[in-house]
Parts: structure tokens; sequence; C-alpha cells
């Protein structure tokens, strides 16, 4: 008995052990990939199949850059439209994307009269910088509004993000006044809480797995970060940003995503109900509202454009009662 009782410490001891050691390097390791994340570049074939599409549909293409605080240079393509109507929409991908997985929208949107801004966030694709979920991206946006405000001069700016660009675009409300109104596809409500959904849809158990047995591990990757690189990811949060926020939203969200589970949407409204709005979408996966209703995307989308189109003297957007509500098909890489 007192053998057996020695193994079992033993065993437990050792388990121990691995938990925690597993727990600190996959914290780091999870970290430094977050931050870090996969991304392919535009090449410049690419480059030149969007030039010669711009040019037969009478289109103008632009190369755009801006320099950040932190000196990091961000690129993009500026496509005006044949028949303006004045107003730019700047489009965000998700992550470990490129501006290339927004194109289809931009295409759509210059049909439909809008100049369209196609950046690569920072830490993806041309674009140099490390990949902060928000924290850093809410200047970025501020500065490609500048850009805009100098190369169009648009009588509106409007915003639609996917994903990780969604959750920027939200994150930029509180310093950004100048977006007469936003579309976010599939946000995140906090960083934290993707963490746990991102562990949870590893094993298909929810977020519950990550916010228990896996909670020390994404603590020990917010510490990593906090030390290593000064970030801190408890401030990279929606849902704390919208709090105050005037700029209306249009939240949309798949009742099938389990990427980023649809409460996130919830959460993020419950912190500001008066600006925002959420459809949600029966059978639509992650980031996937246009695959499942393509028409009634396009006319919510532009309908909330139409709706918000002008900005009242106080600078903040004006709202209205009236609520209309892509994915067109995604540019070729051939």
């Amino acid at each position: 008995m007192a053998r057996r009782r020695s193994i079992i410490r033993h065993l437990l001891l050792v388990l121990a052990i691995l938990y925690l050691t597993g727990t600190i390097l996959g914290g780091i390791g999870l970290g430094w990939i977050a931050l870090h994340p996969p991304s392919a570049k535009v090449t410049p074939h690419e480059e030149a199949n969007a030039q010669m599409a711009a040019a037969a549909a009478s289109e103008g293409f632009s190369n755009a850059t801006v320099s950040t605080q932190d000196g990091s240079t961000l690129r993009a393509w500026f496509l005006s439209p044949r028949s303006p109507n004045g107003h730019a929409v700047i489009l965000l991908h998700g992550v470990s994307d490129n501006r290339l997985g927004m194109y289809g929208y931009g295409t759509w949107l210059l049909r439909k009269g809008y100049a369209v801004l196609l950046p690569d966030a920072r830490g993806h694709s041309l674009s140099g910088g490390l990949a902060t979920y928000g924290l850093k991206e809410s200047d970025d946006i501020h500065r490609w509004l500048d850009w805009l405000e100098a190369a169009y001069h648009p009588r509106c700016v409007y915003g639609l993000g996917e994903s990780m660009g969604a959750a920027q675009l939200l994150q930029s409300l509180p310093k950004e006044h100048r977006f007469c109104a936003v579309v976010a596809e599939s946000p995140f409500a906090s960083f934290r809480e993707v963490a746990y959904a991102r562990f949870g849809s590893q094993f298909h158990t929810g977020p519950w797995l990550g916010s228990t047995f896996f909670r020390p591990t994404v603590d020990a990757g917010f510490l990593y970060l906090r030390l290593r690189y000064e970030l801190n990811m408890e401030e990279a949060s929606p849902e704390q940003a919208v709090e105050g926020a005037r700029t209306p939203v249009l939240l949309i969200h798949g009742l099938d995503d389990r990427n980023i589970p649809p409460f996130h949407s919830d959460e993020i409204q419950a912190h500001n109900p008066t600006d925002i709005v959420i459809w949600k979408v029966p059978g639509a996966v992650h980031t996937g509202a246009h695959k499942v209703a393509p028409e009634e995307f396009e006319r919510r989308v532009l309908g909330w454009f139409e709706s918000h189109s002008s900005l009242p003297p106080d600078g903040h957007p004006s709202a209205s009662s009236e609520i209309k509500a892509a994915r067109p098909q995604r540019f070729s890489r051939a």
C-alpha cells in the first residue's frame, strides 16, 4: 500500500511538472505566434492583375503608405470608382490574411460609387510592425483616415472589417470620430475571450475549456507579451472601446460561428445598445454571412452606409432610425 501511494505521488508530481512546463512554454509560444501571424505577401503578379482590372473598368489604382507611431510602414491599395458618389470605405481583413481577402468587397463597393482603401494590417503581408489586435492598429486606422482625407477628400468615410479587422475597427472609435458609420463582421469582444474561444474550438468544447484548464496558459502568454513587448493585451477590448462612442455600428455575426461565437457581438452591443445594431445570420459560419445571404448582406451594408451619409457640426455621425440591411468573389491569386 505504501509503495502504491509513493507511485501515485510521483506520478502526480510528474503530471504537475509537465502541466506547469507546458503552461509556461505554451503561453510563450502562443504569445509569440499571436504577434507574428503567418500571412502571405501580396506578389507583384497579384498587384499587376489588380492594376489591369482597374484599368479595364476605368477605375483609378494607386499604392498608398503611411508611417506609424512606432516607425513601421503600412501599405495599401487605393481604388477610385469610375462614377464616384463622394464617399470612401476602408476595408480591414482578418488575421493571417492580407488586403486581397477584402478585394472582392472592394470591387463591389467600387461599382456602387465608393472609393476603397485596402490596407495590409500591421504584421501582415507587406506592412511592417507586430500584430497587436487593436492596441496599435487603432492609431494605424486614424493615420489611414488622415491619408484618405488628404488624398481624396471624401464626404463620408465608412469602415468594413472582418474578424480581427472588425475588432480593430471598433477599437479605433474612441479616438477616430470621422467615420460616418462602420460595419463589423464576426468581431471578438476582448482578446482574452477570443483566446479562450480558440482553445475551445480546437477541442470542440466551446470557450469553457480555455477559461478553465487552459486559463493559466492564456495568463502566461499575456504576461510574456507584457514583459517582452510591453503590450497589455487586456486592453485589446472592442467591448470596452465602444462605450461612449457615437459612431453608428452594424455588427454581423453568423449563428454557426465556432471561431468567434456570436455571444461576442452580444457583449459588444451590451456596452453601447444605443448606437449598435446586430444582424445575426442563421447558418453562417465565421465571416460567412455573405455566402449564406448575399443579397441581404449587400442590402444591409449599403443601407447602413446610405442611412448615415453625413457628419453633424460636432463631428460625430448622425444616426438614422432607418436600417436597411459580400462576400463578392475573392480576388484570384492565379
